[in-house]
């Protein structure tokens, strides 16, 4: 009798010992043993032909009522698993083929995969939680090929490029949105508004019969209903509907080609990685025309460490290519592929050429002695001069350095953390800096230990020292953090004077610009107003 037979009618003969009620975690490991010793049995009466595997299921589920059902269709099981979220579904070795989908996010909390090495030995867990993922999914992939494992390495290279290949060819070309927006201005729907065409839900859809197959995900009910905001005859903006599909095909198109140096197929990228796709990247931005090819290297460091100081804040040395997407870094650099970009704009842009080369030459200026490095003292005369030795003595105690010396990675991490302050991962950076006693929050001690160095700084400017007791009053004020003697990171960053208080602190020309704001601003209302007068 086929062992499958066995298993049902074994699981479904009645208990015993019927005097006795069994609790559910002992019909649930009476059911494994059960399992496992059939299961075993069955295996080792089998003959080790080639064709073993084609009398192995697929797939396993068990559904609430205790029965048990092999070989059934993918299909089947994932509609078993929406309608009961407590199903537990067990997969052989290949559990990529399933995750690589789009099902990791369609399939409800409390899915279990579970998986072996082996394709032929399937096996509960009886405490999956243990072993529970992000929102009560558990997913095991496969392995990554070994570094001698070069045919492996070729496979999957070769698979990732396939596959990236044919979501690009899903993708719209400009013929095709030419062709889009022929169809919409053909298909507007009057009155316009000004000079802006609009186009009803009846003629939307029209469109979308029109515009092909690769057009039926942007002729939606949802992104009409999320373009649709107060025309009184229920339209929405023809431009603005373009654009939507513009930037969709932009952001998939980006994917794409970011995923290409995605080197481990993972989903995210390493810093080489980035790097190896800003330099290919260089030669398509005009705006990068005037550089010498000697200069490349620095400039792609140079734009890599804006990436990876605000997107990895813990420093794992990878950035997922969702945040790459997300954030508005990827924007100011494909900007620079405009050839008549302002002045003001390329000046603001980190990724311009003038900005990296204002970075790197402030770099060489610095360093005094031209070895490639910044010792404490040459880094001392960064900006106006005037922070503080004992806010210096503590960036090159916790920044990298070599042989007591900053190179310009760790150079451009300290310059992005002064120039942003107000951002959460430069407050990180400084707070770091701080927190001497490293408990993850600043105290009276901690303040005073800083604010020291700036009134002895004031003293050798024959300034007279300001009350340190004032200067903590007033921080704590502008910080109101949640325990009156702390102040943790969370609470600079929520009272958004976070860029105040560290100014403060490490350097006295922005503790006197703070205390003489008042004065600073009448002064600017009297030059504005003297030259109104001219």
């Amino acid at each position: 009798m086929d062992w499958k037979e066995i298993l049902r009618r074994r699981l479904a003969t009645p208990s015993t010992s019927p005097h006795k009620k069994k609790s559910e975690q002992e019909l649930k490991d009476e059911e494994m043993d059960l399992f496992t010793k059939y299961y075993s049995e069955w295996k080792g009466g089998r003959k080790n032909t080639n064709e073993f595997y084609k009398t192995i299921p697929r797939f396993y589920y068990r559904i609430p009522n205790g029965c048990w059902s092999a070989d059934v269709d993918l299909w089947d099981v994932l509609s078993l698993v929406s309608s009961s979220p407590s199903t537990l579904l067990l997969q052989r070795n290949y559990v990529s083929s399933l995750v690589t989908t789009s099902l990791l996010g369609w399939l409800p909390t409390g899915t279990w995969f579970l998986s072996q090495p082996q394709p032929h030995l399937l096996m509960l867990i009886s405490s999956p939680s243990s072993l529970m993922g992000k929102d009560g999914i558990l997913v095991l992939r496969n392995k990554l090929p070994a570094e001698d494992e070069v045919l492996l390495q070729k496979l999957r290279e070769e698979s990732r490029a396939v596959f990236l290949q044919r979501k690009s060819r899903e993708l719209l070309d400009n013929e095709e949105l030419q062709n889009l927006w022929f169809l919409l201005d053909k298909h507007q729907t009057p009155p316009m508004i000004g000079e802006e065409a609009m186009i009803n839900y009846e003629n939307f859809l029209k469109v979308g019969e029109k515009a092909g197959p690769k057009c039926k995900q942007f002729f939606t009910a949802k992104v009409f209903a999320k373009l649709l905001h107060t025309d009184s005859y229920g339209r929405i903006s023809i431009m603005q509907f373009f654009n939507y599909v513009m930037r969709k095909v932009w952001l998939h198109q980006t994917r794409i080609g970011l995923s290409l140096y995605d080197v481990a197929g993972q989903g995210y990228l390493r810093e080489s990685d980035l790097e190896n796709y800003i330099l290919e990247l260089i030669p398509t931005l005009p705006q990068l025309d005037g550089l010498e090819k000697s200069f490349y290297s620095f400039y792609v460091c140079t734009a890599v460490r804006k990436f990876f100081f605000f997107l990895d804040p813990l420093r794992t040395g990878k950035i997922k290519i969702q945040d790459i997407l997300a954030c508005s870094f990827l924007d100011d650099l494909l900007e620079l592929r405009d050839e008549e970009l302002s002045k003001e704009s390329q000046e603001t842009n980190w990724f311009s050429a003038p900005s990296a080369l204002r970075v790197y030459g402030q770099y060489l200026n610095l360093d005094k002695d031209h070895n490639g490095m910044l010792s404490k003292e040459e880094l001392s005369r960064y900006g106006t001069a005037t922070m503080t030795n004992v806010f210096l003595d503590r960036v090159f105690q916790e920044c990298l350095t070599y042989d007591g010396e900053m190179d310009y990675k760790t150079y451009l991490d300290f310059v992005l953390a002064l120039e942003n302050r107000k951002e959460p991962a430069a407050l990180q950076y400084i707070f770091k800096l701080l927190d001497i006693e490293n408990k993850g929050y600043l105290n009276v001690f901690s303040l005073n230990y800083f604010f020291r160095a700036i009134q002895e700084l004031m003293k050798i400017h024959g300034q007279d020292p300001v009350s340190f007791q004032d200067v903590k009053d007033e921080i704590f004020d502008m910080v109101k953090p949640k325990d009156p003697l702390k102040i943790s990171l969370q609470d600079l960053i929520n009272s958004n004077q976070g860029d105040t208080v560290t100014t403060i602190l490490i350097d006295l020309n922005g503790f006197w610009t703070y205390e003489n704001r008042e004065a600073l601003v009448a002064n600017d209302n009297e030059n504005s107003t003297d030259l109104d007068d001219t």
